[in-house]
């Protein structure tokens, strides 16, 4: 079996086999010459090399020894191999009458599950899949990892619109543009606002942020302006506006789209002089700050009603960044998901990773209230799980597939071709119909995936 997959030094991947078999070891041995195979006969021979190689894939049958018969060894083997090495792909096999402790591997965390006799073309293919995602799920972490203690930390970016959006606040970060992020609620626009501010040349002077929809209309004025002593009943000090302690550094206004119309021309004067009145006061006083706005509403049908001014609405969007809804971001709910299960985690805390329906039921889902659903959502399973395995119903998300549905599919060709299926339109999707790049993306070559694409029907 031939395999596309290289070390950062050439040698050849690491594929680990756990068969008390030898007639079947010596066959997996030839079909996957392309690897380097790692062979054991039992659980504890096959833990120590886990841990010792660290492969990205093992191929584990779950008949192994003092109890080949049945499945028990075989399903510790992969409880202790995940707990051990969580990152892993591991492919149970079984025999045909074992569709039961199939699917309950899954359910454990095993990557996918194959029925013998084993076809050498199916196991391979089913072998590079698990390889495909592993270099991608790796690639990611350490995409993360680089982001660490850098403007965009906390910033979690596989998908391409959303790393766009990140090269765009890198770049722009160092500059004094007034920065516009539109997004819907739950987006990250204050987490994006933040990494303006700290990857830029302000980062060691504050960071002042002010919700226009979180303050009534009578006190916004003297939030954001400061007032003068005796200005009105129970001003009984002079007191600075945010505008003013946020001087040397930026001034963040979240929900700017709800800025009252009065407000609205006292901010333009600002924006265009940068100097500032207190509410009562005559004297100007000069403030230099970054501007960063934010809303999740369109300012330039609010401009047509009459809502918002076309005048602010121009000075404020210097520089428009749209952040994608997370529907959009493909691959990054997952990721925002195990990410937020780590962060949140307790000392009584059981849940460790998600099972392969939860991973399928956060893909698939809408995710209208975006990143912040997705957190209440983990936050709510790690109550709810009673194992170290989170599943859709901890996250109170539907399966992927009804019971009827999952017995229609469960044939490996069956399951293999719809997820073939999915993983074209995606690439087609992501790359607007471009058949190139969705080949590369895909790692195959523009011949297979035309006769692919004829395969599944999918042209037009």
């Amino acid at each position: 079996m031939k395999n596309k997959y290289k070390s950062a030094n050439g040698e050849k991947p690491c594929l680990l086999i756990v068969e008390d078999d030898k007639g079947l070891q010596k066959q997996l041995r030839w079909s996957f010459a392309d690897y380097e195979v790692l062979t054991a006969d039992d659980r504890v021979s096959g833990r120590e090399l886990l841990q010792e190689r660290r492969p990205a894939v093992v191929i584990l049958d779950l008949g192994l020894p003092p109890d080949p018969a049945n499945a028990s060894e075989g399903l510790a083997a992969l409880q202790e191999f995940l707990s051990l090495e969580p990152h892993t792909k591991i492919i149970v096999v079984t025999g045909n009458d074992e569709k039961e402790n199939a699917l309950k591997a899954v359910d454990m965390g095993a990557y996918d599950f194959y029925q013998k006799p084993v076809d050498q073309d199916i196991l391979g293919h089913i072998v590079d899949r698990a390889y495909r995602l592993h270099a991608l799920e790796e690639e990611n972490r350490n995409l993360s990892k680089t982001r660490v203690g850098m403007s965009l930390q906390g910033v979690i970016a596989g998908s391409d619109a959303m790393r766009e959006v990140c090269k765009t606040i890198e770049k722009i970060a160092p500059t004094d543009l007034t920065v516009l992020l539109l997004g819907e609620s739950g987006t990250g626009k204050e987490l994006l606002a933040h990494a303006l501010h700290d990857y830029g040349l302000r980062k060691d002077r504050p960071f002042i942020a002010i919700n226009c929809a979180a303050i009534p209309e009578t006190l916004l004025e003297s939030e954001l302006f400061g007032y003068e002593k005796g200005a009105y009943t129970g001003a009984a000090k002079t007191t600075k506006g945010k505008i003013e302690y946020a001087s040397g550094g930026t001034l963040f206004l979240d929900e700017v789209g709800d800025l009252p119309l009065s407000l609205q021309a006292k901010l333009l004067r600002f924006l265009q002089e940068r100097v500032i009145e207190r509410v009562g006061g005559r004297e100007e006083i000069p403030v230099d700050v970054r501007v960063v706005c934010a809303t999740h509403q369109n300012l330039e049908e609010k401009m047509q009603r009459g809502g918002f001014r076309e005048d602010l609405y121009y000075r404020i969007c210097e520089m428009t960044i749209a952040i994608p809804p997370l529907r959009e971001r493909p691959g990054d709910a997952v990721m925002l998901a195990q990410y937020f299960l780590n962060i949140n985690r307790t000392a009584t805390a059981k849940a460790k990773r998600f099972s392969k329906g939860a991973t399928e039921a956060i893909e698939r889902y809408e995710w209208q209230g975006n990143a912040r659903e997705l957190e209440n959502k983990v936050k709510r399973a790690m109550i709810f799980a009673d194992s170290e395995i989170v599943t859709e119903k901890d996250l109170g998300l539907n399966p992927v597939q009804d019971n009827d549905e999952k017995d229609e599919l469960i044939d490996l060709k069956s399951v293999r071709e719809s997820a073939e299926r999915q993983a074209i339109l995606r690439a087609l999707k992501n790359c607007d119909g471009k058949i190139s790049k969705a080949a590369q993306i895909l790692g195959v070559s523009r011949p297979t995936l035309y006769d692919l694409i004829e395969k599944f029907d999918l042209k037009g």
